[in-house]
């Protein structure tokens, strides 16, 4: 059964685990010590999307494999982009790269409405992070403060869709990626949550191996069904990879989970013709129009099921299904158990 192919949302990893990206006693002794610097209006998503994987990892371990801090500007107080004040362990002049406490990692997390001039504090401190040999990061659209400190000349990196044109002029010795996320030697950068997540993730799988991993992702994934034959969707609408057709027809299924629209009021909306639209689909998602908008019904009624106490009958309905019958065959099929055994084994 075909699904959204994970392979086209991230590349250039390097999942070299040698000594070299740390060193050999930081891992042993104590815990990777990472900082994050968050400037105002920093995505409070992808930001928990990446402390998330550093404390799951630190729950599979019988010691604490890492420990993180928070760092401002110029205050302990930043304002994410949700207007939600966060307080902060530090101000930038206090991250600390040396002694006893120096940090191992130094992520920027920036965001929608970051401002992206340079800041010459931090652009300092991020040149002498380099040159202590410290792995770096950036967030959302952190990799611009990297840009800014000339660590990025010549290396690709990964930054939100919406600064590609300032970044691409702004820095012509970055190569600006398409790809969600890229990891070098000793530059991790990512364009948005699910991204932020998936490059901690190699950081984990570098320093402590794939089995760390692997526990990190069955407690992360620990609401769905616990069968062989389950279905995992990625939803690709904000994948900056694919066309921008594919794009908004991805993001009008998404909108239209009650009332399906059919291919050729898809065709219409979008200006394409049916044909061109099914090339998409099969040369991007290795899938056709109908299955991906089938799969992406049924893993939200999935949803509802677990998370809600709506009836089935009301689930197949909001989900776009003509029958509680024709929902409960397509269910099991996708994930090998009916709706209603679906939420007994949810009850446990």
């Amino acid at each position: 059964m075909p699904s959204v192919s994970e392979k086209r949302l991230f590349s250039h990893r390097l999942r070299d685990t040698n000594s070299a990206f740390l060193p050999a006693r930081q891992q042993e002794e104590r815990p990777t010590r990472v900082g994050f610097v968050l400037l105002p209006h920093f995505s409070m998503m992808a930001f928990t999307a990446a402390v998330d994987a550093l404390v799951t990892a630190n729950l599979v371990q019988a010691t604490p494999l890492f420990a993180f801090a928070t760092y401002g500007l110029e205050s302990t107080t930043v304002r994410s982009d949700l207007a939600i004040d966060i307080s902060a362990n530090a101000t930038l002049e206090q991250l600390p790269l040396e002694g006893e406490a120096a940090l191992d990692v130094v992520i920027v997390c920036g965001g929608f409405r970051c401002d992206l001039n340079e800041r010459a504090p931090l652009s300092h401190k991020l040149k002498l992070a380099a040159k202590r040999q410290k792995v770096l990061g950036g967030l959302w659209n952190g990799a611009v403060a990297l840009a800014h400190a000339g660590l990025l000349d010549r290396l690709a990196c990964a930054i939100h869709p919406d600064n590609h044109t300032f970044a691409r002029e702004r820095f012509p010795h970055v190569q600006v990626s398409h790809q969600v996320m890229v990891v070098t030697e000793r530059v991790l950068t990512s364009a948005g949550p699910s991204s932020a997540l998936e490059m901690m993730l190699v950081l984990i799988e570098r320093l402590h191996g794939k089995d760390t991993v692997r526990a990190i992702r069955e407690i992360l994934s620990s609401d769905r069904i616990a069968d062989s034959n389950e279905t995992r969707l990625t939803l690709a609408e904000n994948d900056p990879s694919l066309p921008e057709p594919l794009r908004n027809l991805l993001h009008l299924m998404n909108s239209n989970i009650e009332e399906p629209l059919g291919i050729e009021e898809l065709a219409a909306y979008v200006g394409l013709s049916r044909r061109r639209i099914e090339r998409l689909f099969q040369g991007h998602l290795e899938t056709t129009p109908s299955r991906y908008y089938l799969e992406l019904r049924i893993t939200h009624a999935r949803r509802l099921l677990l998370q809600s106490d709506a009836s089935i009958a009301n689930i197949a309905v909001a989900c776009g299904f003509v029958s509680s019958t024709h929902f409960s065959h397509c269910f099991k099929d996708f994930f090998g158990v009916s709706p209603s055994q679906a939420r007994q084994l949810r009850k446990g």
